[in-house]
């Protein structure tokens, strides 16, 4: 009997040991390795929510978003031609990021219910959030966020946030994390000191849930959103901008900017 309970006091370390060697062995390709928390065994809700969201990701993996690449370049869909009118506009999903010194900040900054600002940083009548899952996509993100910058420098009622989502285990893991951020750190001296910024933040850890919110499936190529200052979206876009997109953002972000 003693010896059955010492065995089972330590067959859960054993476990959770093999279940950490083998995420750190196995990379991931669209999230996050994750693995069944123990206390939702009993939970049948969160057992269908999982199965969903595994049948979901093996419905879809790494080569059919290869393949759709191929197709179209990292255009999911055509960029807005005009505006998102306000009641049919959807709330952007919160999103916790991280600066490269550590601060942390959460996405989107906007106005409460009535109207009130309750956060200690100022906030815009347009923010334009660039999203990169991959770092293939960043070259597509700079298609638009370089015209945006070079239209809107002088304009505090804007925001620009590149938003970088890093999903690997191990990267993810304090440690490591905090190296990350250390390396990233390297201040660019050709940066512009304009009153708009590129605000460079991270991501870490699961972004599923985030992604089904915006529909994103396609993790190789850039999104854009464009959001009020109650962080509603009103224009989006992804892959290399065109002209005729690009001309679309900046009249959008100019109509935005009359909303007072």
């Amino acid at each position: 009997m003693l010896r059955l309970k010492r065995l089972s006091s330590i067959t859960p370390t054993i476990h959770s040991t093999f279940l950490n060697s083998l995420a750190a062995s196995i990379p991931s390709q669209r999230t996050s390795l994750r693995f069944f928390d123990f206390y939702k065994l009993g939970n049948k809700e969160a057992i269908e929510k999982e199965r969903a969201r595994l049948t979901d990701e093996m419905n879809r993996g790494y080569f059919a978003d290869i393949s759709e690449l191929k197709k179209h370049g990292g255009k999911i869909s055509e960029a807005n031609k005009i505006i998102i009118p306000a009641m049919a506009a959807v709330k952007f999903p919160a999103l916790d990021v991280t600066y490269s010194d550590g601060t942390n900040l959460s996405l989107p900054t906007v106005f409460n219910a009535k109207g009130v600002d309750t956060s200690s940083v100022a906030v815009p009548n347009a923010s334009l959030m660039c999203l990169s899952f991959r770092a293939s996509s960043q070259t597509m993100v700079n298609t638009w966020t370089t015209p945006f910058l070079d239209s809107f420098s002088n304009l505090k009622a804007v925001q620009l946030y590149e938003v970088s989502f890093i999903d690997s285990w191990l990267l993810t893991r304090s440690p490591i994390k905090k190296l990350l951020l250390r390396m990233m750190r390297k201040p660019d001296p050709k940066e512009k000191k304009d009153v708009l910024q590129r605000q460079i933040v991270y991501f870490f850890g699961d972004h599923y849930y985030f992604r089904k919110d915006l529909k994103i499936l396609n993790l190789l190529t850039g999104y854009i959103f464009l959001l009020d200052k109650f962080g509603r979206i009103r224009w989006q876009g992804s892959g290399v901008a065109s002209k005729e997109e690009l001309a679309s953002l900046l009249a959008c972000t100019s109509l935005l900017l009359e909303d007072n």
